[in-house]
């Protein structure tokens, strides 16, 4: 049969693909020094990433149009395994043309089909565990605080599929760290469990201070509906006790109580139902409650106005005309008053150790003094310059500084939603222009090191900007004779660590064990939102190239975990979070929920998509009743029917 390939296309086509593999061959020889610097068991991974990269320096979307009507690979999915992938195309290009790949050219392949992909799997494994039956994505958990003092969470999220717990550094401290491993210890002998510790080192990260001026107050509303009628009233505890149990009388149980007031001293005893209750209101004048359930040590009354209140406030009861009792209210836990920014703003940002000053503002609410904050660490106030962008707690207000000094930073807000956006102490700031370059291990990190070397499996590195950050923390893990029992998670949330991050996998394979962290909250609001989908799957093919483990992480399945319910684009992303190795929840009320669901969409997807593999599994909805045999007609439609589930 004639070869229906013009031989000049095919010569040609044979020639690029050679010259592809010649290119990769020569960057690896270049390089030989990396691949001897990595660990014994990343040598094969690091050829292949070398091979990957130099592939990458060509644009090479032509050269998939051609090969893709001859039947042959487009070379799309070559990562784990890039010079077998290259070396198959060649080889059926030249049997296409009647020749066949000189056998000296077939040895020295780093890795194959079979092999590449399981170096990556068993990189997974050693670092975040074995996966589950039906599911071999892993899911990493942020635990909350309560899970150092409540045990039982910590065993449902390892029943529900929780494969890594994450401890953050940033938040509580070494002795509630050292109670969330040891539940996590106790919940996996009981669940028969296998899930680790990793702990997520603070790093550098650039935040707002103290910004003070926290008050004692709290807010109580009734349900509303749409059209702000009110719907329920707000049911509300007074009294100088905790809510009991029942009245104290009959026995009954209470009612169903929304808030709590608490009082200084006790109420007097001759309260009824229907007596009424005026509660002092932080904004002036009283808000009126009735009382619905009086019981032992205090009452039950429903609202129905919004009242802010605060220690020490005025309760008085009354009963038609008459004052029954006068009452003070008792201790509120504080909360913060922050700072609100809006458009047009000017806010002066001061070392860590200033106090911080509210603004004022002239009577058309313009203002005339601008809020200073303190920040820290103090290296900004020499690395920032005038013209540069600057973010506030992940990009929700933005910046630009308009001029610069020893000990003070004027910045212009640009961005803040209508009415204006809240700054509060502790948030973060991101400075994508500014080229910061301060070491990514702290002295507080090197302190919680020793901890998290004794009760985690791996460590993240927070804020990474270069290969020295990693080398700085191998050297910190060999003196605590840490190298080999503690794996590393390098997180990529900046700017520059995107920019590196050839430099960063490379540096990586000194490590027995690491993986990336893809945080896409800081790293979105450095590169733009508009990017993020591009430099995420950039990500992702570099590491599997390098047969490195990522974690999909930040902000999925946000609105299920703390409101109790995900929005469509969140289901959609936790879809898509499966071609990771690994994907990181975020604490919140409903963490339990989230991690269930999770699970599910994970096991439903890993039947469609393996990395960036489409499965073509048996699909249900395909299924077409066939036509009549003998060539009749089935009378012009089309016929479906329900075979059952696939």
């Amino acid at each position: 049969m004639p070869n229906r390939f013009a031989p000049r296309s095919l010569e040609d086509l044979t020639t690029r693909v050679a010259r592809l593999r010649h290119d990769a061959e020569l960057l690896e020889q270049a390089h030989l020094d990396l691949v001897e610097a990595a660990h014994p068991a990343r040598r094969a991974s690091t050829r292949n990433l070398l091979h990957y990269l130099a592939l990458r320096q060509s644009d090479l979307r032509e050269l998939q149009r051609e090969l893709v009507p001859l039947g042959l690979s487009s070379l799309g999915r070559l990562e784990p395994n890039v010079m077998a992938s290259v070396e198959a195309v060649q080889a059926a290009l030249l049997r296409l043309a009647g020749r066949e790949i000189p056998a000296e050219s077939r040895a020295g392949l780093p890795c194959d089909f079979e092999s590449g992909p399981a170096i990556l799997g068993e990189q997974t494994r050693t670092l975040l565990g074995r996966a589950l039956p039906g599911r071999h994505t892993r899911i990493m958990v942020t635990m909350p605080t309560e899970a150092a003092s409540d045990y039982s969470l910590v065993r449902d999220l390892v029943r529900g599929g929780m494969s890594v717990m994450r401890i953050n550094c940033a938040h509580d401290g070494p002795e509630v760290w050292r109670q969330m491993a040891g539940h996590l210890q106790r919940a996996n002998a009981e669940c028969r469990g296998e899930a680790k510790v990793e702990m997520d080192l603070a790093g550098p990260k650039i935040r707002v201070g103290d910004l003070g001026r926290s008050v004692a107050v709290a807010r109580v509303s009734p349900r509303r509906d749409l059209c702000g009628e009110v719907a329920a009233p707000c049911r509300l505890w007074i009294g100088a006790g905790p809510i009991p149990a029942t009245d104290g009388t009959s026995g009954r149980s209470l009612p169903g109580i929304d808030a709590s007031i608490p009082l200084q001293t006790g109420l007097i005893e001759s309260i009824q139902v229907g007596d009424l209750v005026e509660i002092e209101d932080r904004r002036g004048g009283r808000r009126c409650a009735q009382v619905v359930r009086t019981a032992r040590g205090g009452l039950v009354a429903e609202l129905r106005h919004t009242v802010y209140y605060a220690a020490g406030g005025e309760i008085r009861l009354r009963r038609g005309g008459k004052i029954l009792d006068t009452q003070r209210i008792g201790a509120i836990p504080m909360v913060e008053n922050p700072l609100l920014l809006k458009e047009r703003d000017r806010l002066i940002l001061r070392p860590s150790d200033w106090p911080a000053r509210r603004e004022e503002r002239d009577s058309s609410g313009e203002v005339v003094v601008p809020a200073e904050v303190p920040v820290g660490p103090i290296e900004i106030f020499t690395a920032v310059e005038p013209g540069q962008r600057i973010f506030f707690d992940d990009g929700k207000i933005a910046g630009r500084i308009e001029a610069v000094t020893i000990d003070r930073i004027e910045v212009a807000i640009t961005r803040a939603k209508p009415g204006g956006a809240n700054l509060r102490s502790d948030r973060g700031i991101n400075l994508p222009d500014s080229g910061l370059g301060i070491d990514a291990l702290t002295p507080q990190d090197l302190e919680n090191l020793d901890l998290a070397v004794e009760i985690a499996d791996l460590v993240g590195l927070s804020f990474v900007h270069d290969p020295e950050d990693l080398l700085r923390l191998r050297e910190a893990l060999v003196r605590r004779d840490a190298l080999d029992r503690c794996g590393v998670l390098i997180k990529i949330e900046t700017m520059a660590a995107f920019d590196g991050l050839a430099g960063l996998l490379i540096a990586a394979m000194q490590f027995p064990r690491a993986g990336v962290m893809v945080a896409r909250g800081d790293l979105a609001v450095e590169i733009g939102f508009a990017r993020l989908a591009e430099v995420q799957e950039e990500v992702l093919w570099l590491c599997e190239a390098a047969h490195i483990p990522t974690v999909w992480a930040t902000q999925v399945l946000e609105g299920l975990a703390k409101k109790g319910r995900p929005s469509r684009a969140e289901v959609t992303d936790a879809a898509m979070s499966g071609r990771a190795e690994c994907v990181m929840l975020n604490k919140g009320p409903f963490l339990r929920e989230a991690v269930a669901f999770l699970d599910d969409v994970l096991r439903r997807m890993q039947l469609h998509q393996s990395k960036k593999r489409p499965l073509l599994r048996r699909l249900r909805v395909s299924d077409l009743a066939l036509p009549p045999q003998g060539g009749q007609k089935s009378g012009g439609a089309l016929r479906f029917f329900d075979s059952g589930r696939a």
